[in-house]
């Protein structure tokens, strides 16, 4: 985890309510520079982020850009660290879930 902001708290300090909202950034350096290698674009894309907020009935949600997607649009869809970094996305929502 490299930063974690709170919207919320943000929206407070300039007199707003704002229902939870986090941006969670985090990576893998290892992987991520294995991924830029495959085009240098997708180094806007990284850190990986996932957004954490809480809807008006209190149902907390996840939210996170693929890693394919991101290959995908970069033109490097068969880029082999897109997975790589799928899998970790995908461990890293489901801990965040588990009850």
């Amino acid at each position: 985890m490299f930063a974690r902001i709170d919207h919320s708290r943000g929206a407070s300090k300039v007199g707003k309510t704002l229902r939870s909202t986090e941006l969670l950034i985090f990576g893998n350096p290892q992987d991520g520079t294995r991924f830029i290698e495959c085009a240098q674009s997708v180094g806007i894309d990284l850190p990986l982020k996932a957004l954490v907020w809480q809807d008006a009935s209190a149902q907390v949600w996840l939210g996170y850009n693929d890693s394919a997607y991101i290959a995908k649009r970069h033109g490097v869809a068969t880029c082999a660290a897109a997975g790589n970094l799928a899998k970790a996305l995908q461990s890293m929502a489901q801990a965040a879930v588990a009850p």
